[in-house]
């Protein structure tokens, strides 16, 4: 009995730590197709400025530093801090981690939150591009 109740809480343990980890690959946004609605075309500009109100509506600060490349930096409640390139053109974009602050990366393995923005970083600018 005694083995069967050890048994049981290092599973527990185990589980526990395993629900616990929040540690996920980093995820780029690679060629990422820039999707217009209608036969409009878009041009470098419509792309830039999808991207900063995409930023903008989720606290991204977004800096172009030259045409078709974006800084976008994301600080979230003053401790944790993600910064990614965003590189693009009238066909495609792509989000790309540059660095980060207290979100535990390791090189490889990221904090799973940012995962989650750059995802919804990727949505906003999905729907910014579909309302040109």
């Amino acid at each position: 009995m005694r083995t069967a109740v050890r048994m049981l809480v290092v599973m527990t343990a185990a589980v526990a730590l395993l629900v616990g980890c929040r540690s996920a690959p980093v995820k780029d946004v690679i060629n990422e197709p820039v999707v217009v609605t209608g036969e409009k075309q878009a041009t470098l500009q419509d792309v830039e400025k999808a991207i900063v109100r995409a930023g903008a509506t989720l606290g991204w600060r977004m800096r172009s530093v030259e045409p078709g490349v974006m800084e976008g930096v994301l600080n979230v409640r003053g401790k944790h801090t993600a910064i990614v390139d965003i590189t693009y053109d009238t066909r495609t974009y792509n989000i790309k981690y540059r660095d980060s602050s207290n979100l535990d990366y390791d090189g490889t393995n990221i904090h799973s939150n940012y995962n989650l923005w750059v995802e919804t970083l990727s949505h906003g600018i999905q729907a910014q591009l579909v309302n040109l």
